[in-house]
């Protein structure tokens, strides 16, 4: 892709979130949601410089996080692809939403303080745009500037579904097998376009985008799988259990492909 092209928005993501997922539902409507909800702010709150810093919430969706991190001070610009994601966005009237792409982002050199990619590197399947959003954010943040992407794991559709019960579908199963090969989600399943990391591709985007390698935190934690279950949906223990595993386990190498996502913090070179 030339640097100067506008790039498009893959037309099986657009019409995933345009006209058949409610994504504006999906940190609050189950136990599953909040828990990534709630794990997701407890890492930011550790890494995010004082409000009022500018923040760039780039793939923010129809702003949930756009709207928490406004309501603490931030002065916050939401930036998402989706047409339908930014007017759900406007609709919280705290912050500034923008129609925009991760891997051309339209902001000035070292204008923010901060770039969340909470969502684009995982429906950005080929490494070269993982690389040119990471670069994106690298310029586009001031020298010593925070950027927190978000990826999916790579084991997380097998204990997802498994968790669901949902392997039992030979189709299903048999789509596992290949995805635990390359990483690259076939739509068929019911997800849209997407690429789920092993801990090491991670590494590897951060490297192809020549961004000092990142910290790693598992989000959901080690009992992810129980609560992706919904046997304990209304069980406020379990959610606190959950919470506490999670909050252990956080960087321990080991427990970091437990979980369903992985949040990855690196700051931009002085």
């Amino acid at each position: 892709m030339d640097a100067t092209q506008s790039p498009e928005l893959n037309s099986h993501i657009a019409e995933y979130y345009s006209e058949h997922y409610e994504e504006a539902d999906r940190l609050s409507v189950n136990a599953f949601g909040r828990l990534e909800r709630e794990r997701t702010k407890q890492l930011l709150l550790r890494e995010l410089p004082p409000a009022p810093a500018r923040i760039l919430d780039v793939g923010g969706g129809p702003g949930v996080y756009a709207a928490w991190l406004a309501q603490l001070g931030y002065d916050v610009t939401l930036i998402d692809p989706v047409p339908r994601h930014c007017e759900q966005a406007a609709g919280y009237g705290t912050f500034a939403v923008q129609t925009g792409d991760a891997r051309a982002l339209q902001a000035p050199d070292a204008s923010a303080d901060v770039v969340l990619l909470l969502g684009p590197l995982y429906h950005l399947i080929d490494p070269d745009d993982r690389a040119r959003a990471l670069r994106e954010a690298n310029r586009v943040v001031r020298p010593g500037g925070l950027i927190a992407a978000a990826f999916i794991g790579r084991q997380t559709p097998i204990l997802d579904l498994a968790a669901k019960r949902r392997i039992n579908d030979d189709a299903l199963y048999a789509l596992l097998g290949t995805l635990d090969q390359h990483g690259v989600n076939d739509p068929d399943s019911g997800f849209t376009v997407a690429h789920f990391h092993s801990v090491e591709q991670i590494r590897e985007d951060f490297q192809a985008a020549e961004l000092a390698e990142p910290r790693l935190f598992g989000i959901e934690g080690p009992l992810f799988p129980l609560i992706a279950s919904g046997l304990v949906e209304d069980d406020p223990d379990s959610f606190e259990a959950a919470l506490r595993a999670a909050r252990l386990a956080d960087d321990h190498p080991d427990l970091l492909a437990a979980g369903g996502h992985l949040l990855a913090v690196t700051h931009r070179a002085l």
